[in-house]
């Protein structure tokens, strides 16, 4: 068995996380988050992208199912609720608080 990191691990580390975290600061986009930051929220949509989801049902049930590797995959202490995907995906959510 493969010990080493999950495939997913090794795409998201090629993703600038330095730049994602400046234009997270440049419009605030964690102030007064709670749930998921937009960092998880970022890999959690990036998950659902490389795996073919097609709902946030789907998406949900699928982090679950896999809930013992979230950590590792760079998904740290969420615990992934509909409603909180559901709040991320409504538009204009970043603007209303």
């Amino acid at each position: 068995m493969y010990t080493g990191p999950l495939i997913f691990t090794q795409i998201m580390d090629f993703m600038p996380l330095k730049t994602f975290q400046h234009c997270v600061e440049k419009y605030q986009g964690n102030f007064s988050v709670k749930n998921i930051t937009r960092l998880d929220q970022f890999r959690i949509m990036a998950f659902a992208q490389l795996t073919y989801r097609e709902s946030l049902r789907d998406i949900e049930a699928c982090l679950r199912a896999q809930s013992n590797k979230l950590y590792h995959m760079g998904i740290r202490g969420v615990t992934v609720l509909p409603t909180h995907l559901s709040l991320f995906c409504q538009p204009g959510y970043e603007f209303r608080q």
